[in-house]
């Protein structure tokens, strides 16, 4: 059996609950059988290690631990988890990927080390790393994880020129998007696509028992402040924040607080949301991943400007022309195509008549 894969299945189960801590699965292996397993928790609750541990108890001495990322070895709002590793006498420790986490990075093998303990790293290295992408980027510079994802025709258009856009894509492709949105901290929108469609921004898949654990942040990007207050995004669960290009008025702060909502004002030279400072105030409150849902403006305008980490484009097998129909994504874009922006890493996935790609923006 492949127990550090076994980890990496049991971190995903933690994905978009609890942030702003990794996504961290653990294995506690003895004699060839599993004796403890456990995932991430939500902050300040359990980490993964201590989870599988507990479960393993006095069967852990002597056993081996799997770990999809090094384990901490400071004081956080827990205790370090490698003094729990070796205080349950684990005798060798596998771990996929160092902690980027300055804190951490390589402390926690050698702490492991010094207390006699094997340690080795670099086991499904490249899976545990995509996990934890967006934690990667967050605890290193402070900003999130920007996914760009929109869904289009053959011909690359998202609605009709009368603006229809329900449904590109099949009922598999949606339910998937229910999925993107479970594993982000935010979903975030422009304005025109809550005037277009209302959308509700949640995420409905649930889990295994059909419950959502924690619903992503509703972000809605309003230069003008056009946000009907009636909005299907103000009426459903979890928060929602509409960001301002220009300065909140004591009215428009009222009304939105009356409907669960928070107003940031961010505010550029030309009166448009600066998207710089959208994202590091997002940094700021511990978000460290947004799935954008569009539309075209906004899209364009995090492309323009080197924002998006990764883009999931979901293609549907139908041809909507028109030459006033709406492109995926809008902005300045490119002069020339030898300067277009490039993806690498791509993977692509079929779901049912419709074809995902995804990828990473090259650095």
């Amino acid at each position: 059996m492949d127990y550090m894969e076994q980890a990496i299945s049991l971190a995903k189960l933690a994905l978009g609950q609890v942030s702003p801590n990794p996504a961290v699965g653990a294995v506690v292996v003895k004699d060839g059988a599993v004796v403890g397993q456990g995932y991430t928790q939500p902050p300040g609750s359990a980490h993964a290690e201590i989870v599988a541990l507990k479960q393993a108890g006095e069967q852990a001495k002597g056993g081996t631990m799997y770990i999809t990322l090094e384990p901490c070895c400071h004081q956080g709002r827990t205790p370090p988890c490698t003094q729990a590793v070796i205080a349950a006498n684990i005798s060798e420790v596998h771990i996929a990927m160092f902690d980027p986490n300055p804190l951490v990075s390589g402390k926690g093998k050698e702490e492991l080390e010094r207390a006699g303990i094997r340690a080795f790293v670099g086991e499904h290295e490249e899976d545990a790393r995509e996990i934890n992408e967006a934690y990667v980027k967050y605890i290193t510079t402070g900003m999130p994880f920007v996914t760009a994802k929109f869904a289009m025709s053959l011909d690359g258009k998202i609605a009709t020129r009368s603006g229809d856009s329900r449904w590109i894509t099949g009922d598999e492709a949606r339910r998937y998007v229910h999925y993107l949105r479970q594993t982000a901290d935010a979903v975030m929108v422009g304005v025109n696509t809550v005037l277009a469609d209302d959308p509700q921004l949640t995420c409905r898949c649930g889990d295994r028992g059909g419950k959502i654990k924690k619903q992503p942040l509703r972000v809605i990007v309003d230069s003008k402040g056009r946000t009907p207050l009636e909005a299907r995004v103000f009426s459903e669960p979890g928060k929602a924040l509409v960001a301002l290009g220009r300065d909140v008025t004591p009215d428009e702060e009222k009304a939105f607080t009356q409907v669960g909502a928070e107003l940031l004002d961010l505010p550029s030279e030309e009166g448009l949301v600066n998207l710089e400072r959208l994202l590091k105030a997002l940094g700021g409150r511990e978000i460290t991943s947004v799935l954008v849902e569009g539309g075209g403006i906004i899209l364009g305008s995090l492309f323009d400007r080197g924002l998006v980490d990764k883009v999931v484009a979901f293609i549907a097998p139908i041809i909507i022309g028109g030459s006033d129909a709406k492109t995926a994504v809008a902005g300045k874009g490119v002069d020339k195509v030898v300067d277009s922006i490039k993806l690498e890493r791509v993977s692509i996935r079929n779901f049912d008549k419709d074809v995902m790609i995804s990828g990473y923006v090259e650095g």
